[in-house]
């Protein structure tokens, strides 16, 4: 099975945190294994609050205060902050106009982000409000062909689609 560490480079709240703590990432489909690595502020114990915005983790968002094993492996979401995770997958498109006018968009939202690379970015919206401002215009930047979309909650699908972009050109 193939493993790939899933780094952030530049977390949101890197000022805040203290600790980088894991959580596992498989698709069984294809033997992808994954694992994310998310900066984090130890609270107490094995108990952290995520700073950074997941780029491959389902129900997990910014803030959220989570527990490990004695291995700092999450193991349980213990308290939601109330944010909203999205990402944003803009293929192998070369035109950063794009990529800026989602970013000045954003911006003007109130919402943060974090880039996994130049076609993967990981949105924070910090209200339910914000969420459905952001996920319209996602949802808009979509239907155009800009970009594919989705949310940070629970996927049902058998095949999750970031395991296509691990193996794609970054």
């Amino acid at each position: 099975m193939k493993t790939k560490t899933i780094k952030h480079p530049n977390p949101v709240w890197r000022e805040k945190a203290n600790f980088i703590i894991g959580a596992q990432c498989t698709n069984k489909a294809d033997k992808t294994n994954a694992w994310e690595q998310l900066w984090s502020r130890k609270v107490s114990g094995n108990i952290f609050e995520i700073c950074c915005i997941p780029f491959f983790l389902y129900d997990i968002s910014l803030g959220d205060e989570v527990k490990t094993d004695q291995d700092f492996w999450i193991s349980e979401v213990l308290k939601r902050l109330g944010h909203f995770t999205f990402r944003a997958w803009f293929g192998n498109s070369n035109d950063s106009s794009i990529r800026d006018g989602i970013i000045k968009r954003v911006n003007d939202l109130g919402c943060l982000f974090e880039w996994y690379s130049n076609n993967l970015l990981a949105l924070d919206a910090p209200t339910e409000d914000l969420a459905k401002q952001l996920a319209d215009y996602l949802y808009e930047q979509e239907q155009l062909g800009l970009l594919v979309y989705e949310t940070g909650q629970p996927n049902t699908r058998s095949d999750p689609w970031w395991h296509i972009m691990l193996n794609s050109k970054k």
